[in-house]
């Protein structure tokens, strides 16, 4: 099963991917399109899995270009043809044709971005890390830069892990207040507990920043309930279990 942005896809010579665990050769808990390279998955079997995404997707295997993620808020502009590394940062955008950008996740969000008008392309991993350090910020200052109008950005935000299942402390919160004088609105308190939504916080940078809500295109999934289509993290991690998967999400520009 495969997840479509309607909006970018409308775009033409552009293409979204949102790609779940099924239709892969992973085993065990990796079990089946796990594209992890930094898991512990057999890395031959995860570099079959990325080969088959590619076959998907139409873009050559060589032209699919994939990043080491660290929770950061770097974006790498994309300039050089001969790719001969896997470049660490959290971001990547291009004007480029022919290639293609994939992102991993699995909890956080997978953002795929699109110039409506000049085609320019970008993909970023989103977590709480890289949206409150200023990862979204800096892919627009890109587009900017790249002499994108706002208004003609078309965003697809991934599936990620809802509200409800996304539980954290009190210096979380402080976290998020540090840096967002709005912060309330993304956080429930029940049962004494308290409940973070990651898809709002993440939306609403973008409002703020000048995107249109109907250039806003979600996949409304939750990694973290739906065991069948989604690796996630913290699903891993209250199951005890050693490792975990993870999703890609492909933008390609054709």
């Amino acid at each position: 099963m495969i997840f479509h942005s309607k909006k970018i896809n409308k775009i033409p010579g552009l293409k979204s991917f949102f790609f779940t665990r099924k239709n892969g050769l992973s085993k065990g808990i990796y079990k089946s399109l796990n594209c992890g390279l930094g898991s512990n998955d057999k890395k031959k079997i995860v570099k079959k899995n990325v080969s088959i995404v590619s076959k998907k997707t139409g873009c050559k295997l060589n032209k699919l270009i994939m990043l080491k993620q660290y929770h950061s808020n770097k974006i790498i502009n994309f300039d050089n043809f001969l790719v001969k590394k896997r470049y660490k940062a959290d971001g990547i955008i291009t004007t480029y044709p022919n290639f293609s950008f994939g992102i991993l996740t699995a909890d956080c969000v997978p953002i795929l971005v699109a110039d409506k008008e000049n085609k320019t392309i970008a993909a970023i991993h989103s977590g709480w890390k890289g949206a409150n350090s200023g990862i979204i910020e800096n892919l627009i200052k890109k587009f900017k830069q790249k002499k994108s109008k706002i208004s003609n950005l078309i965003v697809a935000i991934g599936p990620c892990i809802e509200q409800k299942n996304y539980e954290v402390k009190e210096d979380f919160v402080k976290k998020i207040k540090f840096k967002n004088y709005d912060y309330k609105k993304y956080f429930k308190n029940s049962n004494k507990k308290i409940y973070f939504n990651l898809r709002l916080f993440v939306n609403n940078k973008f409002l703020k920043l000048g995107i249109p809500n109907r250039n806003i295109d979600h996949i409304n999934k939750d990694t973290y309930s739906d065991y069948k289509n989604f690796f996630s993290y913290r699903r891993s991690v209250h199951n005890n279990e050693s490792d975990y998967g993870r999703c890609i999400s492909v933008i390609y520009r054709y």
